[in-house]
């Protein structure tokens, strides 16, 4: 089972938010397009990620950055420097009150002092019809760094050369690159062993057999023995071992997965609670909003609701 496939199930860029921009110190940019998820990398000086909450993460050359969203976020050369622009969905480097930061002849998708700018900055976001599971958000901290010496990614350059041009086919293009540009990163993520716990487990021949089977047919009416059994090893034995792997009984773990498939088709469909219920491996709509309630901490109406209105929905640690 490969745990980085199935972080990206159903995650496709369309219309991918590409940028660049070349600064001098001191600069600091307000990333607030709303996109559940931003990568941003230094190909030139170094960069501060100040996240809406924790501790601010400096990146330099070559590392790459996963930002969780939609909360705004700043990248700047210090922790302190107060936001000169503001980065939307429809507007890059839109001033902040001040000087503007100054539009040169940089190319498409650019902006900043001149091409000899100390700090030169790539980000790519995905626009919200992407596809974005609810489990790869959970399974992300808010900021996470792949550093450049323990994953180089040679795709860097492609995708700095591909943003400053405007050919045919090129958002097609920039929206496959994001897409690779995100499995490079997880894959480095994986290979360092700071996934979380379930994703790790996937390497092993008995958890890894029981994931798989949970993932691939949800709705089952699973048991703990029906589960030993298709796995080859008893109940008591799946138990202790799945347990030590993932973190959490095999049971347990099912709960959280059909509600994140259920937090997934309450916010990318207008499927009724009933059909989504039945569709992940509950009875009915009230027993599906009971787990959804008593695993995530809001009702599946409530998520719903914030999910379209772009807001962050919190979860509980049974999906992650």
């Amino acid at each position: 089972m490969d745990g980085v496939a199935e972080l990206l199930a159903g995650a496709r860029a369309r219309g991918a938010l590409f940028r660049r921009a070349i600064m001098n110190p001191p600069w600091s940019l307000r990333f607030d397009s709303g996109a559940r998820l931003t990568l941003a990398a230094m190909l030139r000086g170094r960069a501060w990620i100040v996240p809406a909450e924790g501790e601010p993460v400096q990146i330099g050359p070559g590392d790459i950055a996963i930002i969780r969203g939609p909360a705004p976020h700043l990248v700047a050369d210090d922790p302190g420097t107060r936001p000169q622009a503001v980065i939307t969905s429809d507007y890059y480097c839109a001033p902040i009150g001040g000087e503007p930061v100054a539009d040169t002849e940089l190319g498409v998708r650019s902006c900043g002092v001149g091409p000899d700018g100390s700090a030169l900055l790539l980000s790519g976001a995905y626009d919200d019809q992407s596809g974005m599971s609810a489990r790869l958000l959970q399974a992300l901290p808010d900021v996470l760094v792949i550093a450049d010496a323990d994953c180089p990614s040679p795709m860097l350059d492609l995708v700095a050369a591909e943003v400053a041009v405007d050919r045919p086919g090129q958002q097609l293009v920039l929206d496959r690159l994001l897409d690779l540009l995100l499995a490079s990163a997880l894959r480095g993520w994986s290979d360092q062993g700071r996934a979380p716990a379930w994703f790790r487990a996937m390497a092993d021949p008995v958890t890894g057999r029981a994931l798989a089977l949970l993932h691939d047919d949800p709705a089952h009416p699973w048991t703990l023995a029906d589960l030993a059994a298709k796995t080859g090893v008893s109940r008591a034995a799946l138990g202790r071992r799945f347990s030590a792997e993932v973190g959490e009984p095999p049971m347990a773990y099912l709960a959280g997965w059909r509600t994140a498939l259920a937090a997934d088709l309450l916010r990318d469909t207008d499927a009724t609670l009933g059909a989504i219920a039945r569709k992940v491996g509950y009875g009915n709509a009230f027993a599906l909003s009971v787990a959804f309630k008593r695993i995530r901490g809001t009702t599946p109406t409530e998520h719903r609701t914030a999910s379209r209105d772009g807001r962050t929905v919190a979860a509980g640690s049974a999906t992650t």
